[in-house]
């Protein structure tokens, strides 16, 4: 990795401003491989250096995610022109400029949303190419069908737009079911069920690729993801871990 500043790196790591850092460094309070730095313009690898800031160590890393509960009455943004978005729900301490939604929920829609800083990973989670499964739950007017079962798995158009294969469930009461799609379109889930004739009522997220909605995480809490479920996302994509 190419030398950087120190501000940038550690405004990078959520730990202030870089007029801040500026203050932290001329109090003292870094330490970069054990020396005393004051200046925050030092450049230094920040992969290869041990990194200390008012007496602990900050370990370094490039990208950040998060796994979000979305409730209804946000919107998939990182900006409020149109709503308020969902990075309004994060604590203090996650607050970052760079989030980028993986994949989009309708306002109304409640459940499973990823946050990442790295590109190229929220690239691949949402081309078609990689065909990543996205799980969700509904709530139906009427009842879904074998019918809907046999037509979702084949495919079928959507405004002129073929669809993927998708895969749909039904509950014992068959006004509610789970719907698996490998593709985002714009409102699709409902679109699919208009297509069919029916409308959707309630919809939530239940899983994105390899991560599950955790039954203990709350409606509007958000949590970082651990480290086994970061290297399960990059393995779905065929990238490695960073």
């Amino acid at each position: 990795m190419a030398k950087e500043r120190l501000d940038k790196v550690l405004a990078h790591l959520g730990l202030g401003s870089r007029k801040e850092i500026h203050r932290l460094a001329r109090a003292g309070l870094v330490y970069i491989d054990g020396q005393l730095v004051r200046d925050a313009a030092f450049k230094f690898d920040p992969t290869l250096c041990r990194i200390e800031v008012n007496g602990e160590e900050v370990v370094y890393r490039a990208f950040f995610h998060l796994m979000l509960h979305k409730p209804a009455g946000y919107i998939t943004s990182t900006g409020d022109r149109d709503g308020q978005p969902v990075t309004a729900l994060l604590p203090e301490e996650w607050q970052r400029d760079d989030w980028m939604p993986v994949g989009r929920l309708d306002k109304d829609t409640e459940g499973l949303l990823l946050l990442t800083t790295d590109g190229e990973l929220l690239h691949r989670l949402t081309h078609p190419r990689w065909k990543v499964k996205k799980r969700y739950y509904a709530e139906l007017a009427s009842p879904a069908t074998p019918a809907d079962v046999e037509a979702f798995a084949l495919g079928f158009e959507l405004d002129g737009e073929p669809l993927q294969p998708a895969e749909l469930s039904l509950h014992a009461d068959p006004r509610k079911v789970e719907l698996v799609i490998r593709e985002g379109k714009y409102h699709q889930v409902k679109r699919m069920f208009a297509a069919r004739g029916n409308h959707v009522t309630y919809l939530r997220r239940i899983a994105f690729g390899p991560l599950a909605l955790p039954s203990d995480l709350a409606i509007g809490e958000s949590r970082p993801l651990e480290a086994d479920e970061e290297r399960s996302l990059y393995e779905a994509v065929g990238l490695p871990s960073r």
